[in-house]
């Protein structure tokens, strides 16, 4: 059984979506912490309604971001994890013990068909450029804004939205199913890098 270790900053619905595939057997995992920076996060009431352990680790308690980091690394190894999750964690990663103590196992999912669109605003910069394919994608993290390379994406037809709530709606349904299937790809199987690019070999 595959142990994920969360780490979220806000509302949380590809948290809830990894939560309901396990609940529903569609993944053979278990998530055995959810980490935020937020205090106010209503990702917290998602794992109190399912009895998933919470760590709240605030970064105004650390003197500086390495510190900070270094406690949340510190708090996952202490959960046996092995694979990293950000379901809308909002900051970058500055610690390189991220790299060497989650090799390749630290992933994220971002609202768009990456390269394009990176950031925080991914969905409102596709609307406004009037692209008419965006979607989502689940990459590995590097110490760049989503930068990390490619593990698998989908496409997501927003030709007809017309506000970037539309868009939102639209793609996260997308999310939800991508990060689902990238995540059952690491319990039946492992990934190496050769360059920047990402080799999957099922077991």
């Amino acid at each position: 059984m595959l142990k994920l270790g969360v780490i979220a900053s806000g509302h949380g619905s590809n948290f809830q979506a990894i939560i309901n595939a396990i609940e529903n057997k569609e993944l053979d995992a278990k998530i055995e912490v959810l980490i935020t920076d937020n205090p106010d996060a209503y990702s917290i009431q998602r794992a109190k309604k399912h009895s998933i352990p919470i760590e709240l680790i605030e970064r105004k308690n650390f003197p500086t971001r390495i510190a900070f980091d270094e406690k949340i690394i510190s708090t996952l190894k202490s959960y046996s994890i092995d694979l990293v999750v950000l379901a809308g964690y909002m900051r970058l990663l500055k610690s390189q013990k991220w790299f060497s103590e989650f090799p390749i196992r630290i992933i994220n999912i971002h609202p768009a068909l990456l390269p394009s669109f990176p950031g925080t605003h991914a969905q409102k910069d596709a609307f406004e450029y009037g692209v008419k394919i965006s979607g989502c994608t689940v990459h590995f993290v590097d110490e760049g804004l989503d930068t990390g390379p490619i593990i698998a994406q989908r496409s997501v037809d927003i030709s007809d939205c017309v506000s970037e709530e539309e868009v939102k709606k639209k793609i996260l349904v997308q999310e939800h199913h991508l990060y689902k299937s990238v995540i059952k790809m690491f319990t039946k199987g492992s990934f190496r890098m050769e360059g920047r690019r990402v080799v999957y070999t099922q077991d």
